[in-house]
């Protein structure tokens, strides 16, 4: 008896949420409409509604579909504290990046990472909500881990320093210009620039924590 060949179902639902962050992360997320999303991923425009609803549902179910970036980065993170006190503060600069930095260098993750880089800069209802759901509780993981390299600071220079790191990060994920700047002796996201990256945030961190400026030490 002959075998039956049997093809698999495309994932119609994971086709949307794909093509969504492709577009959101190429165009941003005010320039794409939810017909461009149903022809990016080949399906019939009331599909991408029946799955995830108005557009800012797709657009937070991106960062829901992508939460165990952030329970990896946490989980490095609880190793970084373990960590002689001494080494603390490189440890933790490298549980903030090296997770992120490994997804964009991955072809599965390359999009979501300059979506993260290219939305949630932007003061936007949409950000403003993945934000407070997803990366604010990482934020505050990461500021109480810093306080602990240094007490004397205050919480607000220890959050202007995650700040600070957050923009290291987020400019080192989409920026191109440094191929120019270096007069094509660097290619932009090469994951030899990584290590320089976490000693230029640690030296940062620490040139700050361990020096409290009293007038911002409140």
């Amino acid at each position: 008896m002959p075998s039956v060949r049997v093809t698999a179902k495309p994932d119609r639902k994971q086709a949307i949420l794909l093509a969504a962050e492709r577009l959101f992360a190429q165009k941003g997320y005010h320039a794409v409409s939810i017909r461009q999303i149903a022809d990016e991923a080949s399906v019939p425009l009331a599909l991408v509604g029946y799955y995830f609803g108005p557009k800012q549902d797709l657009f937070h179910a991106i960062f829901a579909h992508w939460n165990s970036t952030i329970e990896e980065r946490l989980a490095a993170l609880a190793q970084a504290q373990n960590s002689p006190l001494a080494h603390r503060l490189e440890h933790i600069v490298e549980a903030f990046i090296r997770p992120v930095l490994r997804l964009r260098a991955s072809s599965e993750g390359e999009y979501y990472a300059l979506l993260v880089a290219r939305e949630l800069a932007h003061a936007t209802v949409e950000a403003d909500r993945v934000l407070r759901d997803y990366f604010d509780p990482l934020a505050h993981a990461f500021i109480d881990a810093l306080q602990t390299v240094a007490p004397p600071a205050s919480r607000a220079q220890v959050a202007w320093c995650y700040q600070f790191a957050l923009g290291a990060l987020l400019h080192h994920l989409s920026d191109n210009r440094i191929e120019r700047l270096s007069l094509g002796t660097a290619q932009a996201n090469d994951p030899v620039a990584t290590p320089l990256l976490a000693r230029f945030i640690a030296g940062g961190m620490r040139a700050v924590l361990t020096n409290p400026d009293p007038v911002t030490n409140n």
